[in-house]
């Protein structure tokens, strides 16, 4: 079957392909972060001034988010930030569960002492950015490079990521890492920060969770480490649920 051939990177074409997915991932990246939220409204104009390029890129960026999820058009408010349905957040969550435990299964074999040690600093920087209990004798606060917080995140949602990604890494596999990106990309990550903020029991539990996680990884238990990154999931997955269920009737009416 004949297909119409790819445009080359250096033709008219291939440029505007090439910017059009800039601006989309511009804009991505400014949903994901918060710095748009929820429910805002995504004005061609100002979008186009703000990244400093015309409407015609940004129109077509915005059709490329609508067809992904992340954004809607609606009757007299057009293009918005979509807001997720919590049965959508929840069947993401499912997914995410079982490919991060088969990342610490994964993990398990490859796992070093040092590995294990940046896996705790970046939980003790989760646990002192978001106000949690107060680490245990002789831990120390974060010091490692890869918990320094993103400056498009707030620092809990970069310490929590970075605890995870951390995971993804050693396991080895790109396409699993790159699966598990695509699920949490679903859905702003701002808020995930915010659940942990205006929830402190939850908070406790995300960082005892986490504490458990690198336990078994230490012990060299595959299915242990499944296990509690599994239910760790999940219950951020339904924290995260609740969060939208409680805000989804007043996010556009206030």
């Amino acid at each position: 079957m004949d297909t119409a051939p790819l445009p080359d990177a250096d033709s008219p074409a291939g440029k505007g392909k090439a910017l059009v997915d800039d601006t989309a991932a511009a804009i991505r990246a400014r949903i994901l972060s918060g710095e748009i939220p929820i429910g805002a409204q995504l004005r061609q104009v100002e979008l186009a001034e703000t990244l400093g390029v015309s409407r015609t890129p940004v129109r077509e960026a915005l059709r490329q988010l609508q067809a992904g999820g992340l954004i809607e058009v609606l009757p007299n408010r057009g293009a918005v930030v979509r807001v997720p349905a919590p049965w959508e957040v929840r069947e993401a969550y499912e997914v995410r569960a079982e490919l991060e435990g088969l990342a610490c299964v994964r993990a398990v074999r490859a796992v070093t002492p040092e590995v294990l040690r940046e896996l705790r600093e970046a939980n003790e920087t989760v646990r002192a950015v978001s106000g949690g209990p107060a680490p245990s004798e002789g831990s120390s606060p974060a010091t490692s490079a890869k918990a320094v917080p993103s400056p498009n995140s707030s620092p809990s949602t970069s310490a929590n990521d970075c605890f995870h990604t951390l995971i993804h890494t050693v396991a080895g596999n790109r396409r699993l890492a790159r699966a598990i990106k695509d699920v949490n990309e679903a859905f702003p990550r701002n808020v995930s920060a915010l659940v942990l903020q205006d929830n402190p029991r939850h908070r406790e539990d995300n960082i005892r969770e986490h504490e458990r996680i690198v336990e078994a990884l230490a012990a060299e238990d595959a299915e242990r480490a499944r296990s509690e990154m599994k239910a760790h999931v999940i219950s951020a997955g339904e924290q995260l649920a609740r969060w939208y269920e409680q805000r989804s009737a007043t996010v556009f009416h206030g």
